[in-house]
């Protein structure tokens, strides 16, 4: 029987011949490169490209008779679950699915596995384990997905004063790392519970994590596409364990509730490298927590990807490519300014150049730029660490944030003499950094002699690409906006977590400053008369650039709406 799997397990690759999924040279030095390295053939195959997780296991299916599955579309029975302990599954790789009689089906990459199959056996207690097949990164995910919420549902239903985490009343002292010698749970439940919380947030394409305690619970809310959504209610008697955990995971003192604290964790999440910002903050009823999720690999982003305009994106390569003045990026808070100018950095980042940046705070890691944070502590404020920066001879700086007159006057100077400076600035649109700048007490005429152009953003839901549908046009909308010939919604779906949106988009102007606007500026005229000459030079609204994204079925009408105000004509 043993060697009657071995040999159907080993068929695939002439299936993949058959079907055309490979070739005889492909197969040759996949098989050469596995022998010399001793590495697995399927796992040559699949980091060379030539064949897709998808690919392997509906071979695999095939050869073995079996049925293949998406389990990322599978709502699995939570009995399964409490039949196959989390170590097991994560050891073979398997999710266990559901179960009838006294059978139970699991989903595994390779279903001629007889000794994952038979620990799954013993540890189920049931006589037959009949396997579907899955790709491993997809069982993997829903392990994640899964277990981690029967951490969070057990958390809710069982939790009990005397017994859960929060208990602990030694965590604050002395930190437990293993279950206590009286059987009462400790610290290991809380990690796990922790882990959880962490693994579902990102799982979700949450950018924060919320946990709020209130007098009889605690809310946890995940800011999702720039909205906050209610995920879970726990026993308020959860959170000082929970808070306990976070915090010396991120180095705080424990022992402080009176007063704010911040930390930071790095970690890994699924090989991708994951910063927590955690702030807390003390309230009547507890510690507020607010923990900032960041992916890394997101720094790899690049202006093609911001959703600029053709034209738009010409006008702001030209501008970031100048050897001195300055480039703003303006909006609210979470309007995606820093994404913008990491992007703009990326575009010019080079041997050639000295590129400096001080942020408060450095949210993402560039290679070869030189990144410093604000410590109010050290007394290093913007201004403070942009006087200092200009002795590091710099070809391009970046000041995280314009906030008052003097950070302002020296990023004035620092252009006028020879240094390219990209900032942010709070203004509701592109024209009014102008009229900002000029509040804070910049001198007009060094403001028109170094500005060379400002971008005001908002960050937009997008509509899923996996579910998007077109919609009807009411004869309402038709007569307002005659220009749309088309409208688009998400229906929903798993990739969405059923809202009909996925990620966000940048919807943006460029206010590009040219000789005639650089004399209205010098003259201090008012903004709008500022915006009149802009737009008879051919600058885009925020909302000409929505409407356009609208009709590209990118996002939807009542979303613009919601962020963004008509024009005014």
């Amino acid at each position: 029987m043993a060697h009657e799997m071995a040999h159907s397990s080993s068929n695939w690759p002439s299936l993949a011949l058959r079907k055309g999924l490979l070739t005889e040279s492909d197969l040759a030095a996949a098989e050469a490169t596995a022998s010399k390295t001793g590495r697995d053939l399927a796992e040559v195959l699949l980091q060379s490209g030539k064949l897709t997780e998808e690919d392997l296991g509906h071979l695999k299916a095939k050869i073995a008779g079996l049925v293949f599955m998406d389990v990322l579309d599978y709502q699995v029975d939570p009995k399964a679950l409490e039949l196959v302990p989390e170590a097991v599954a994560r050891k073979h790789t398997i999710l266990p699915l559901y179960g009838v009689g006294q059978s139970l089906t699991v989903a595994i990459t390779d279903p001629w596995n007889a000794m994952a199959l038979d620990e799954v056996r013993l540890s189920a207690k049931v006589p037959i384990v009949r396997p579907v097949v899955a790709t491993s990164s997809g069982i993997r995910k829903a392990i994640d997905r899964h277990y981690g919420h029967k951490v969070m549902t057990d958390a809710a239903k069982n939790a009990d004063p005397a017994t859960s985490v929060a208990a602990t009343s030694a965590l604050p002292k002395a930190a437990a790392v293993s279950p206590a010698a009286d059987g009462s749970l400790s610290e290991v439940p809380v990690a796990k519970l922790v882990d959880a919380l962490f693994a579902e947030a990102l799982e979700a394409r949450a950018s924060d994590i919320h946990l709020e305690p209130e007098q009889d619970r605690l809310r946890i809310r995940f800011r999702i596409d720039g909205l906050l959504q209610e995920t879970k209610v726990l026993p308020i008697h959860l959170h000082d364990g929970i808070a306990s955990r976070i915090k010396l995971m991120a180095k705080l003192d424990i022992t402080e509730h009176r007063l704010p604290q911040d930390g930071h964790v790095a970690f890994v999440w699924q090989e991708h490298p994951i910063d927590l910002r955690i702030s807390t903050y003390p309230t009547i009823s507890g510690e507020n927590i607010v923990i900032r999720l960041m992916d890394r690999d997101r720094t790899q982003l690049r202006l093609e990807d911001l959703g600029f305009s053709h034209k738009t994106l010409d006008r702001f390569e030209k501008l970031v490519k100048r050897p001195n003045g300055i480039l703003l990026v303006t909006g609210p808070t979470g309007s995606g300014k820093t994404t913008t100018l990491y992007a703009a950095l990326s575009r010019i980042n080079s041997v050639e150049y000295n590129i400096m940046t001080i942020e408060d705070p450095v949210e993402y890691y560039l290679p070869m730029i030189r990144q410093t944070q604000v410590n109010l502590k050290a007394g290093v404020t913007f201004a403070v660490g942009l006087r200092s920066l200009l002795r590091q001879d710099p070809d391009v700086i970046m000041v995280g944030e314009i906030r008052d007159k003097e950070t302002a006057e020296i990023a004035i100077h620092s252009a006028l003499t020879g240094h390219l400076v990209l900032s942010t600035l709070h203004t509701n649109d592109a024209v009014g950094a102008a009229a900002r700048l000029a509040d804070m007490g910049v001198e007009p005429y060094l403001l028109s002699s170094t500005l060379l152009g400002v971008v005001a953003q908002r960050l937009v839901r997008r509509v899923c690409s996996h579910c998007k549908e077109s919609v009807s046009i009411l004869d309402a909308i038709r007569q307002r906006y005659p220009q749309l010939t088309q409208l688009s919604r998400g229906k929903g779906c798993r990739f969405c977590h059923k809202t009909g949106f996925l990620g966000r988009v940048a919807v943006c102007e460029l206010f590009n400053v040219d000789e005639a606007e650089r004399s209205l500026i010098a003259k201090r005229v008012s903004s709008e008369e500022l915006a009149k000459q802009a737009k008879i030079a051919g600058m885009q609204t925020m909302y000409q650039d929505g409407l356009r994204k609208v009709q590209e079925g990118l996002i939807t009408l009542e979303e613009l709406e919601r962020l963004i105000a008509p024009d005014v004509s």
